[in-house]
C-alpha cells in the first residue's frame, strides 16, 4: 500500500516519498505519449512551468488526469505559485532510485520522435 505525504492545507498536493516511488508506477506513467511530452518538456529546463504551458490536444479534464498520474508516481512534483500549478521534474529523486533511467527514456523518446517526424 502506497503511503503519500500528508496534506495540511487544501493548496498542498499529495506526492509519494522518495523511497515509495516504484520502478512499474513510473514506467506506467511514461508510457502515454501525452505524458511523455510533459516529461520532456520539463527535463529541458531547471525551471518549474506552470500547468498552462503545456497545450496538449486532450480536454482539460484529461489533462489533469495526466498531471496527477505523473504526480502520484513520484515523476514530477507539482507546488502551487500563487493562482499558478506549478511542475518540476523530480530528477534528483529519480536519479537517486534508479540511475540513467530517466536519461534513458528520454534518450529513446527522442529518438522516436526524430525517427517518426514527431519533435513535440
Amino acid at each position: 500500500m502506497m503511503r503519500v505525504t500528508t496534506v495540511t492545507n487544501t493548496r498542498e498536493l499529495a506526492h509519494p516519498a522518495r523511497e515509495e516511488i516504484r520502478l512499474e508506477g513510473i514506467l506506467h506513467a511514461l508510457s502515454d505519449p501525452m505524458r511523455m511530452r510533459v516529461v520532456r518538456a520539463l527535463a529541458t529546463t531547471e525551471d518549474e512551468l506552470s500547468c498552462s504551458y503545456f497545450v496538449l490536444p486532450v480536454t482539460k479534464s484529461t489533462t489533469t488526469h495526466h498531471f496527477r498520474v505523473l504526480r502520484e508516481s513520484g515523476v514530477i512534483q507539482q507546488v502551487y505559485r500563487g493562482t499558478a500549478k506549478m511542475n518540476g521534474l523530480r530528477r534528483a529523486d529519480l536519479d537517486a532510485l534508479f540511475p540513467g533511467l530517466l536519461d534513458g527514456i528520454l534518450d529513446a523518446a527522442a529518438r522516436e520522435a526524430g525517427r517518426l517526424g514527431d519533435e513535440a
